[in-house]
């Protein structure tokens, strides 16, 4: 059974930094890419960063590009969300996601608000 769980969301000042992880179990975690996305209270649920199975190849949307840094620990199986220079605007809900076997799996997400 596909388990995520997050952790690491908190309440931080507009140019702080928080670092949020995502464990991972029940599948063979460094074969599959890893995502981030989160929500804003009223906004549809967006992409933020993406890295990949292979290579550790990353992606990110383009409103947090040189902000956040993603990475995982094949190891560990986790995935982390490296989030510096954080405004207002990055408050919301952040869920880990992976795609396997055509199905989607989300975990339970973490709160991260930016507020002075």
């Amino acid at each position: 059974q596909v388990h995520l769980v997050e952790s690491g969301g908190d309440v931080a000042q507009p140019g702080g930094s928080l670092r949020l992880s995502c464990a991972a179990s029940g599948f063979t975690f460094r074969s599959y890419t890893m995502r981030w996305y989160r929500q804003a209270p009223g906004k549809e649920r967006e992409f933020v960063a993406r890295i990949s199975n292979i290579g550790g190849r990353t992606n990110y949307a383009d409103c947090v590009k040189g902000r956040f840094t993603i990475t995982r620990d094949d190891a560990k199986n986790t995935v982390y969300l490296q989030m510096n220079s954080l405004k207002p605007e990055d408050t919301a809900v952040y869920y880990c996601n992976a795609y396997i076997g055509m199905t989607y799996y989300w975990g339970q997400g973490t709160q991260v608000t930016v507020s002075s």
